[in-house]
């Protein structure tokens, strides 16, 4: 297993860790919430009986017989010749005390102002036996129709009661729907899982960053450790040249190889110097960006396998147009590049062009080997993939970064099939004001 496929692994663990949580608690939440609704729904058909009842009962006057004999009586005090003052108003007083009871005065206050003003807050509407809507509350004028009605029948079952008394005697039918409290947490479920996905996104990208500061100080300290350790040879190999160099005298053959292993050592000497400037901030400078181009093609074409003259290597380079540069870390970048593709051809050939584009330079590294599929044009820029057994799959990764994050460009696939070869292009933005020192 490759660095990528243990990657892809823990990335996908801790994803589904992730999801499953989120899901459980979505659930957890979900059902509660049901359930919190069911009880306060039950309280409220229990209101809306009440209130039922209570309209059924104001609307009957009540012990209608005996408050009428009672007024009678009340009168035939009033009237009779032999009852003095005293005796009419101790009698009209318990005339009085009676006809309170009777008609339920407490009851009727706490069916008028508890009951019906205060405690029901729940839209609802009364029909007649015909389906004439009598009554409403809690519902606007301008919303009132039959499909109200119907909608919410189909939320609730209506409550029967009956008006009046004897032959007035009427039923009607109360319709109601959920109060706002019903409604909002209907909807409290989908807002608490879009908060905890936020907060868990939150989370998890917050992970996420602080790996990945803690990975690139890892690779920035090893790298500068690498330069350091790197020094030291290379500058004994620079002393064994000197001693070449002398001791071939005339001999033009020699004296060719020596320049080869300098170029070599000098080489060695750049990549020392590119891991040891890994973390600061790189210089940009303004040059024409042709012979930087062609240098790196001369020398990687002269270097890299020819397996056997099987592969051959062509180039096209514009030798003119100028953007800011770190000479080191771009040559870097397109050093991966030539050598990736080299890496994927088996026979055929590595073209490297560039040419003007409106206000961008664009650099193509094309060559006719195995090719990419399509779904894994993005990945190929991921750290740690790879498509070979052998390798850290790092090359790619950072060709983007020294191009998108160092130099303002873009790097990507422009073209790519399996079987018939890959096309990587560079887009660097042409300099025309020349503010930043120019070479």
């Amino acid at each position: 297993m490759n660095l990528q496929s243990a990657t892809s692994t823990t990335s996908f663990r801790v994803k589904a860790f992730i999801i499953s949580l989120l899901v459980l608690l979505a659930i957890a939440s979900f059902v509660y919430t049901q359930y919190l609704i069911g009880q306060i729904r039950d309280n409220e058909r229990a209101s809306t009986e009440l209130w039922a009842k209570a309209s059924a009962y104001i609307s009957v006057e009540q012990y209608q017989q005996s408050q009428m004999l009672l007024q009678r009586m009340a009168q035939e005090v009033e009237a009779h010749p032999l009852v003095g003052p005293e005796l009419r108003n101790r009698w009209s007083a318990v005339i009085s005390r009676v006809q309170s009871e009777l008609s339920n005065a407490g009851l009727d206050f706490v069916a008028n102002e508890v009951i019906i003003n205060n405690l029901f807050e729940i839209p609802s509407i009364v029909v007649d036996q015909e389906g004439r809507i009598v009554h409403h509350r809690n519902i606007r004028e301008n919303d009132l129709d039959s499909r109200l009605v119907s909608k919410y029948a189909s939320v609730n079952d209506p409550i029967i009661f009956f008006v009046g008394d004897g032959d007035s005697q009427e039923m009607q039918m109360l319709y109601y729907g959920n109060s706002a409290l019903v409604s909002t947490l209907r909807f409290f479920p989908y807002i608490q899982f879009g908060l905890l996905t936020l907060f868990l996104g939150l989370g998890y990208a917050s992970l996420s960053s602080i790996k990945r500061n803690e990975q690139s100080k890892l690779w920035v300290g090893m790298a500068r450790e690498s330069a350091h350790q790197l020094g030291t040879p290379i500058s004994s190999l620079m002393g064994w040249i000197e001693l070449l160099k002398e001791s071939a005298g005339e001999d033009e053959y020699t004296l060719s190889i020596v320049h080869e292993l300098e170029n070599d050592v000098d080489r060695l000497q750049t990549i020392a110097d590119r891991f040891n400037k890994i973390g600061s901030e790189p210089e940009l400078k303004v040059m024409r960006a042709g012979p930087v181009v062609s240098h790196v093609c001369s020398y990687m074409s002269r270097r890299l396998p020819q397996l056997g003259g099987k592969i051959g290597f062509k180039k096209d380079i514009e030798m003119q147009g100028k953007v800011a540069l770190n000479e080191q870390l771009f040559t870097w970048a397109l050093e991966n590049l030539i050598k990736n593709a080299f890496d994927a051809t088996d026979e055929g050939f590595v073209s490297v062009t560039s040419v003007l584009d409106g206000g961008l330079l664009r650099i193509d590294v094309e060559d006719t080997g195995k090719g990419i599929e399509r779904r894994l044009h993005k990945e190929v820029f991921s750290p740690g993939f790879s498509t070979k057994k052998r390798g850290w799959g790092l090359g790619l990764s950072l060709a983007r970064r020294i191009i998108e994050e160092y130099h303002g460009g873009k790097i990507f696939i422009d073209r790519s099939n399996p079987g018939d070869g890959t096309r990587f292009r560079i887009e660097l933005p042409l300099k025309t004001d020349y503010s930043i020192l120019e070479m």
